[in-house]
């Protein structure tokens, strides 16, 4: 029984891990990172990726970007329509806004997980993601709700005269 204050563990300084057992040496020691970091090194998603590559960690921060803009425009769902729809038609129509329920919920974890490498890049890159989604959903509302306003000026070319 050991006496050392750490269980039995092997010591490891705050914020690592060992990959291994009490026998493992130092290059098989793999550093978790506890708070916000820079640098390419980053572990997201799958171990090895991105490969310490600078290309590869571009490209993963423009897919983590893109998980967010998803995550985003998955957001806005269409309304179902009532009233005289068959009921097979109504089910379908659930059945697909389930689906894509489920598929943002999976990219919100995606998303999630990849900000959980404390990387700040992919945590930046998320966010704008995030805020770039928000932005086209809530542009094309805006545009739908001009359009809604002012139904004749797009029919007519904006010649709204009464004969």
């Amino acid at each position: 029984m050991s006496h050392d204050g750490n269980g039995g563990m092997p010591n490891m300084t705050p914020g690592s891990m060992s990959s291994g057992g009490m026998n493992s040496s130092s290059s098989d020691m793999m550093m978790m990172h506890m708070s916000f970091y820079w640098g390419k090194d980053a572990i997201i998603l799958f171990s090895g990726w991105p490969e310490k590559s600078l290309v590869m960690y571009i490209l993963a921060l423009f897919f983590i970007f893109l998980l967010g803009l998803a995550v985003e425009v998955l957001s806005v769902s269409p309304q179902l329509v009532t009233g005289s729809t068959a009921r097979s038609n109504l089910m379908l129509a659930v059945f697909v806004q389930t689906c894509v329920y489920a598929l943002r919920m999976g990219f919100a974890y995606l998303l999630m997980l990849s900000v959980m490498s404390y990387n700040l890049g992919i945590f930046i890159v998320a966010v704008a993601g995030h805020a770039a989604g928000f932005f086209l959903v809530k542009a094309r509302a805006l545009a739908v709700a001009n359009r809604a306003d002012h139904p004749m000026s797009s029919t007519t070319g904006g010649n709204n005269t009464k004969v």
